[in-house]
């Protein structure tokens, strides 16, 4: 009797190989829950040119960057509000529906983050607008580097503001909805962007 109930336990290598087997299969399924959950929030940044170029589906979000064309801006009623954001090289037309930024003006850079709708129109939820004209988003910056269309006299003006990073991520506000964060206040680190 007691080797009939010998043979049916596990060894002890067979039941720590048994415990390792399953910590690992939970593991793994706990890394493919989160990274499933992070998908969808996970934002891009990426140029009006680079939309035209990966055919970006309609509904994924992503962050939009580049200049507001001169004379596409459109105000409709209840703070709608359509602009177009360019490049050197493709232009993409954007609907948003709040306040802009004080500093949110034609010519200048900006930073919107939304989705397509299938008619490939930008929908922005958050639209970030340059601090002065020496001030421009790294990501900004990087593209038009890259496309061979950065001036070098584009940081000259700054001074001594020139060594202050641009894309520092201030949470001292309140957040809104959607996650979105509102800074409170100006502080020295805060006064680059405006929402």
């Amino acid at each position: 009797m007691d080797e009939q109930k010998h043979g049916r336990d596990m060894t002890r290598k067979q039941r720590r190989l048994t415990i390792i087997g399953c910590s690992l299969g939970v593991l793994a399924l706990a890394v493919g829950l989160v990274l499933n959950a992070l998908r969808d929030s996970i934002v891009f940044f990426s140029t009006p040119s680079m939309v035209a170029e990966q055919h970006i589906v309609p509904g994924r979000r992503f962050r939009l960057g580049g200049l507001v064309e001169p004379g596409s801006l459109k105000r409709g009623n209840n703070l709608a509000v359509s602009f177009e954001v360019a490049d050197t090289s493709a232009k993409l037309a954007v609907d948003y529906k709040g306040i802009l930024p004080d500093l949110f003006r034609e010519g200048q850079g900006v930073v919107a983050e939304g989705a397509l709708d299938p008619s490939g129109i930008f929908k922005a939820d958050t639209v970030l607008a340059k601090h002065d004209e020496t001030y421009m988003p790294k990501e900004v910056a990087d593209a038009l580097k890259k496309q061979g269309h950065w001036k070098d006299d584009y940081g000259a003006k700054a001074g001594p503001k020139a060594d202050v990073k641009a894309d520092v991520k201030i949470d001292d506000g309140v957040k809104g909805a959607g996650g979105a964060v509102a800074s409170q206040g100006k502080t020295p680190a805060t006064e680059g962007m405006t929402r």
